[in-house]
């Protein structure tokens, strides 16, 4: 029997995802537990395995494109001549018009499916890229028409190797009808594909992207009316998720900060201790703030806490979510049970999450979950910052860089090393003298690393 496959829901916090690659192609038959496709959500490029079984009639939707929650992508069957009349029309109402030619069809779309409605933006962003602000964009250089797809360039599916430019069917099919050279785009899609949105922002912004954008290089020609050069880069799914829970946070969170400067001799020379007498380990600062934090939290579990509208749900367990930089943004990856922990499975357990991190391959039980959060900037040169609270956790630290400044010490002035640390928090949850508390005993731990093994 034939059943449409929707868009599936693949993190607790994906609204919609968008399909880097099909790993099947229509007439394939796709087994339980197969891949059928790769699928980038608003955290991490995952992989769709199958929990039913058919062959593949209809694929309805192209590598690159953004899909809601829900909608249909694919056509199976029990064989290749069921019919699927009803099911096309459900599929042709669900996506609000005809869906896409697969793209392994022989004979391409005439025309190109519409692109999925924008995202909301705020009104100041609304009002920056209105269109009657801007100049009417510069005419596209003449390009010669791009060669037929081949197996020498790319055609096909884009694999790579040698010059052959790795590209999706649809966006080689966008590129040409734009007048766009693929050879001049920076792929966005696995392994550096270029994809739809590629072509689509290329074209956008009036020129081919260029290599150079990935650096930041301004787009030539392109200029607001005060002259500067500019260009536009498409929001990545985890960028949308970010924005709208920062600004969410931001909005309905009263916030507020205390900052603590603690004396860091002790915490340097205990982790230069450690890193002498156990090299494999390779502990880290982070590594012991991490487990101050979850010590400090079993001591203060008020702060171990999330808002959760009509109640509080206080934790029973430590679960310290860390902050991570993946190039992309930011993700937090939990470390469950750190007070439980010591140094050495902290350290490794961070160290194997952000790896995953970087290369979008967490899991959801992976970033989920967190009962606090701890971000660092220190090694940047950070010396102070307040940091937007990790809804619905109560609280987040944000911790700053080593610096050597006058202290007085017996009365007299010496050299000494501090670091601040500030700690935002949900004043629905915690009042200020709860967040005293903990910053003193957190502090404590810190300055005197022995005080964690009380």
């Amino acid at each position: 029997m034939a059943f449409l496959l929707t868009m599936p829901s693949l993190s607790p916090t994906m609204e919609s995802g968008v399909i880097s690659s099909w790993s099947k192609k229509v007439g394939d038959f796709i087994d339980v537990g197969e891949v059928l496709a790769e699928i980038e959500t608003d955290k991490a490029v995952m992989e769709f395995e199958m929990v039913d079984e058919g062959y593949i009639r209809v694929l309805l939707a192209e590598a690159g494109q953004e899909l809601a929650v829900g909608t249909p992508i694919a056509i199976l069957a029990d064989s290749m001549d069921e019919d699927i009349t009803e099911l096309e029309a459900r599929a042709k109402s669900g996506n609000g018009g005809s869906p896409p030619a697969a793209p392994e069809a022989a004979t391409p779309p005439a025309s190109a499916p519409e692109p999925p409605a924008a995202p909301a933006v705020s009104a100041s962003a609304a009002s920056a890229s209105a269109p009657e602000t801007l100049p009417p964009p510069p005419p596209l250089p003449a390009t010669p028409p791009l060669p037929a797809a081949h197996p020498s360039n790319g055609g096909g599916g884009g694999v790579s190797g040698g010059d052959r430019i790795r590209i999706s069917p649809y966006a080689r099919k966008l590129a040409r009808e734009r007048q766009i050279d693929p050879a001049a785009l920076q792929g966005s899609g696995p392994g550096g594909r270029i994809v739809a949105r590629d072509v689509e922002s290329a074209a956008a912004g009036g020129v081919a992207a260029p290599a150079a954008m990935v650096t930041g290089a301004m787009m030539p020609g392109a200029a607001l009316p005060g002259g500067a050069a500019y260009e536009d880069l498409p929001l990545t799914m985890m960028r949308k998720a970010i924005a709208r829970k920062m600004a969410e946070s931001k909005a309905s969170v009263p916030h507020f900060q205390l900052t603590r400067k603690i004396r860091a001799e002790a915490l340097l020379e205990g982790r230069e201790r450690l890193k002498a007498q156990f090299p494999d380990f390779r502990i880290t600062v982070n590594d012991i703030i991490v487990k101050a934090c979850a010590t400090a939290l079993r001591l203060h579990p008020a702060v171990n806490s999330q808002f959760l509208g009509d109640r509080v749900r206080r934790f029973n367990t430590v679960d310290v979510a860390v902050a991570v930089g993946t190039g992309d943004g930011l993700i937090t990856p939990v470390v469950r049970g750190a007070d439980l922990k010591g140094l050495v499975a902290i350290s490794q357990e961070i160290k194997a999450l952000a790896a995953k991190a970087k290369e979008k391959k967490l899991a959801p039980e992976d970033y989920t979950g967190g009962t606090f959060t701890v971000s660092n900037l220190g090694m940047y040169g950070v010396t102070e910052f307040n940091a937007i609270i990790n809804t619905p956790q109560a609280c987040i630290l944000a911790v700053s860089g080593v610096v050597e400044e006058p202290v007085v010490e017996n009365g007299a002035l010496a050299v000494g090393r501090t670091m601040n640390m500030t700690l935002s928090s949900d004043h629905r949850v915690v009042d200020g003298l709860i967040a005293a508390q903990f910053m003193e005993t957190l502090a404590q731990m810190l300055e005197n690393p022995l005080a964690m093994l009380l």
